[in-house]
């Protein structure tokens, strides 16, 4: 069994998601980033956390990297080149789509105010549009690698969805059509549903 640590609209929403695809139980403790459960696990006070057999995982990617590798699946094999690919294209989404929206994030709410510069957002914006064309491009079939649902779609839409709710405008309609697949999948809809 497993135990994550974080609310589901944080990034904790892609464990969760990865865990329902894999048909996975798990427990869920819905402490928020800095809080005492938190931090005792992670010094830097981030969720989510994956805790299995005692021993804590951090970072949403690498817990669902482990989870993929573990149960074989929403993922290509290790050492491979189509693994290869799909971790360039994950790095991507890591590099251009996340971080992009976690520096707006904390130039909006979570920086003390005299450090926030709110009009970093524009160009930040301008960079995320000019990603996603060039996300566009790299779109093998129905999913980011092809035929097989990957993590990569799990932090893609996320992604997307974290976009849209940071009012970030999103006009690739090609995405837009992924998202709306992506979203619709029923383990996407398991955990939409379980947020409180």
């Amino acid at each position: 069994m497993y135990t994550v640590i974080g609310k589901q609209l944080t990034r904790c929403y892609r464990v969760l998601w990865a865990l329902e695809e894999l048909g996975q139980e798990y427990d869920l403790n819905p402490a928020l980033p800095q809080s005492p459960d938190v931090l005792a696990l992670n010094p830097s006070g981030k969720v989510p956390i994956l805790v299995e057999d005692g021993e804590a995982i951090t970072d949403s990617t690498a817990i669902i990297t482990y989870l993929a590798d573990k149960h074989g699946q929403l993922t290509a094999p290790a050492g491979t080149l189509a693994r290869a690919k799909q971790d360039a294209v994950t790095h991507m989404l890591l590099d251009e789509l996340d971080a992009v929206l976690w520096t707006a994030a904390r130039h909006s709410f979570i920086l003390p105010e005299d450090k926030r510069v709110p009009g970093v957002k524009d160009s930040l914006k301008w960079e995320f549009a000019r990603s996603l064309n060039r996300l566009e491009a790299r779109m093998q079939g129905p999913y980011l690698m092809g035929e097989d649902f990957t993590i990569a779609d799990i932090i893609c839409t996320h992604c997307l969805n974290w976009a849209y709710s940071a009012k970030f405008p999103l006009e690739n309609k090609a995405l837009l059509e992924y998202s709306k697949r992506m979203r619709s999948r029923p383990a996407f809809q398991k955990v939409a549903a379980s947020v409180k």
